[in-house]
């Protein structure tokens, strides 16, 4: 479980995907790779939702996971443990040594992903 807000998106957004503040409405899918903006990642099972009334459903304003479980979208081997990063378009990957700063790392892995195909990963994020 996490904890949760919802906040209004430029796009429909898939559970899992990295967002940063900005777009044409307050998030959208992380542009960048190793993005200083990240804010979170999109939720669909929030142990706690915040302004759970805000906006008229989930696709205009979804649930954005600031810190807690969840998983993650990304892209490539992720070890369990890893610090994950923007990879850009909405994905995580891991931070490769000297990448990861106080305000481009979304979470830890908790799970491995052995394969350099896109997936999700089970995730602690804590966004600063």
């Amino acid at each position: 479980a996490d904890l949760a807000e919802r906040f209004e998106s430029d796009e429909a957004l898939d559970a899992g995907t990295v967002v940063e503040i900005g777009g044409s409405a307050e998030i959208t899918k992380a542009q960048n790779e190793l993005s200083d903006n990240v804010f979170g990642v999109i939720s669909d099972r929030a142990g706690y939702l915040m302004n759970a009334r805000k906006g008229k459903d989930n696709i205009t304003h979804p649930a954005v996971a600031m810190t807690g479980r969840v998983p993650v979208k990304v892209k490539g081997v992720v070890n369990k443990g890893d610090r994950l990063v923007s990879a850009g378009d909405g994905f995580a990957r891991s931070a490769l040594p000297g990448e990861a700063t106080a305000f481009n790392v979304i979470g830890r892995a908790l799970a491995s992903k052995l394969d350099t195909n896109i997936g999700t990963v089970e995730a602690i994020v804590t966004i600063k």
